[in-house]
């Protein structure tokens, strides 16, 4: 019986060239898309459901299919006028890495699984411990996000500092712009609401030393034991870092480990402006960050970055007969995160820096910061808007005189226009609009024109 899931070799590379040329289309024609584009659910269930098919269909009218009526349904993170969130903003060669990497069906759980791989993540962990400043001999790992990156440094100080067990007298600390996933990471690690303080911020919205220096000597008072502070380095809503320099002086006075998530924003010390803003980085005991949003790879790719050797072994590794013919080498990094089954995340990133070089991903990153730092002109000097929070790692954040409904209309009403996406937040209380400018295709002038829009449809 021959392979009844194998194609012969002109028809994978035929069908191989058709799914290129969709994708080269689909990037040279991004700028005359809308940023999204939300699907009605049984519309798409109608078209896409049913029962799975028993006899083969065609193979190239199925792709089509693929192309036209799913992929148009999605948010373009990549878009040079998607300014929510935080964008994707990735290139072309990471693309060709990750489809060779799945291609090959990269295994890079076990060095004997896939030493080459592996290699390269080594390498990239230490171009990226390089880029934040961290010391020679800080461990880490690609991850699907930040999510997981958060939850794996939160583990790694678990472990350092209470053992192998939740304590119900461990306190973390948090600052109230913390992302999400680490209140969510707390908890999975078995904290309690009681144990994770969410701390005010100072007027900037960051975490303020002073207030986190009362908390814990509070905490200390009652018999607690604080053992762990997440500092943000660029927070999602306003671009903000929290003083790490001063925070990593509170931890070490108290013995406390300092977990800085720069999901988005830690790339930028690559560039001089964003260096500045990021003082005290190079402190972190352990530091996320997500290459599939400042260093415009495709999704996903995070990654955790630990200070102190075997942290994450201490806290991850994993063990089983079954795994007895695949131990030794330089790293088994099925031991440094929850997976054991993982891709190879780090081709992509590799490949990117050795096509482009490191400067141009040094001067996109300044492209960004720069689009930001014009938006706020802008809007400071145009009537009828309000700047909320400055430029700071390619966000601002602003109001149109009215109250928090209209702020929320005019988003809604962009997103359905279809020329540029922006998003709203609350600080303070108030609703307020935010651009995220970090995509190196975006122009100024995309940026002025989605200014001019959000008049038009505030009107």
């Amino acid at each position: 019986m021959s392979d009844p899931l194998s194609l012969e070799p002109e028809e994978m590379r035929r069908l191989g060239y058709r799914v290129v040329d969709r994708i080269v289309e689909h990037l040279g024609g991004l700028d005359a898309l809308p940023p999204v584009r939300v699907g009605d659910p049984d519309v798409l269930l109608a078209a896409l459901g049913g029962p799975p098919p028993e006899a083969p269909g065609d193979a190239a009218a199925e792709l089509d299919a693929l192309f036209e009526r799913v992929l148009p349904w999605v948010q373009h993170g990549d878009h040079p006028r998607f300014f929510a969130r935080i964008g994707s903003p990735s290139n072309y060669v990471g693309v060709l890495a990750d489809a060779a990497a799945a291609g090959f069906n990269v295994f890079a759980g076990s060095w004997t699984g896939g030493s080459g791989p592996a290699t390269v993540e080594l390498v990239v962990l230490d171009w990226l411990r390089e880029l934040c400043g961290m010391p020679e001999g800080t461990e880490g790992v690609l991850t699907s996000g930040g999510s997981v990156a958060n939850l794996a440094g939160l583990a790694a100080a678990r472990a350092a500092r209470l053992g192998d067990r939740p304590r119900p007298e461990a306190v973390a600390y948090v600052g109230g712009q913390a992302h999400a996933s680490v209140l969510r990471g707390l908890r999975l690690l078995g904290l309690g609401e009681s144990q994770v303080q969410v701390l005010g911020g100072d007027a900037a919205f960051r975490l303020a030393p002073d207030a986190l220096r009362a908390a814990v000597e509070a905490d200390l008072a009652a018999g607690l034991r604080p053992f762990c502070v997440v500092a943000t380095a660029g927070t999602t809503s306003t671009g903000a870092v929290d003083p790490l320099r001063e925070l990593a002086a509170v931890c070490a006075e108290h013995g406390m480990w300092l977990h800085v998530d720069g999901a988005y924003g830690a790339p930028a010390a690559l560039c001089e402006p964003g260096r500045a803003v990021l003082d005290g980085l190079e402190l972190a005991d352990s530091l996320v960050l997500d290459p599939h949003k400042w260093l415009f790879q495709p999704y996903e790719i995070g990654c955790i970055l630990v200070r102190e050797p075997g942290a994450l072994e201490r806290a991850f590794a994993l063990d089983g007969p079954y795994l007895r013919d695949t131990a030794g080498g330089a790293v088994d990094f099925r031991n440094r995160s929850v997976q054991l089954t993982r891709g190879g995340r780090a081709l992509k990133l590799w490949l990117s820096v050795r096509v482009f070089g490191l400067d141009a991903f040094r001067r996109a990153i300044a492209h960004g910061i720069a689009l930001a730092e014009h938006a706020e002109a802008l809007l400071a000097g145009r009537p009828g808007w309000e700047v909320v929070t400055p430029a700071q790692l390619g966000i601002v954040t602003f109001r149109r005189a009215g109250d928090d409904a209209l702020q929320t209309r005019i988003a809604a009403a962009m997103a359905e226009d279809g020329f540029a996406v922006p998003s709203t937040t609350v600080l303070a209380g108030r609703v307020v609009l935010r651009l995220c400018t970090i995509n190196p295709r975006t122009t100024f002038e995309d940026v002025e024109a989605t200014i001019e829009r959000m008049e038009v449809v505030a009107s």
